[in-house]
This record gives C-alpha cells, sequence and structure tokens, in this order.
C-alpha cells in the first residue's frame, strides 16, 4: 500500500497497458494516465500533487545515475 512506503521510495511509471486507472480501467493505458496516479497517491499520503511530481522525478534520478 502506497500508505506503508515513504514518498522518497515512490516512483510512477506507465509499464501496465491494460491497467488503466479509473475513470478509464478496461481501455488501453497512455502516459498521461500517470497524472491521475500522482494525484491518488498525493490525496492518499496528504500532500500536493507537486510535491509528488518533484519527489518521484527526484527518485527516478537517484535510481539511474547510478547506472552506467
Amino acid at each position: 500500500s502506497v500508505l506503508e512506503v515513504r514518498l522518497e521510495h515512490i516512483v510512477l511509471e506507465t509499464d501496465s497497458p491494460y491497467l488503466s486507472p479509473e475513470p478509464f480501467r478496461g481501455k488501453e493505458n497512455e502516459s498521461y494516465n500517470v497524472t491521475l496516479v500522482a494525484k491518488a497517491v498525493a490525496s492518499l499520503l496528504g500532500v500536493s500533487e507537486e510535491q509528488v511530481y518533484e519527489q518521484t522525478t527526484k527518485n527516478v534520478y537517484n535510481i539511474f545515475k547510478n547506472i552506467k
């Protein structure tokens, strides 16, 4: 559950082509749907969407900075 993970350990992705978030369930997933996921994460954690965007972007950079 998102509530069990600190925001510093969350990344958002769109690699589930057949698992779109509501209200698009049943349709092919699109990259822009990640904004719906960010909105849900922000709501669950009680933070702003901007905080989710900023932190999850930092998290991705931290993951890939060590890959050569």
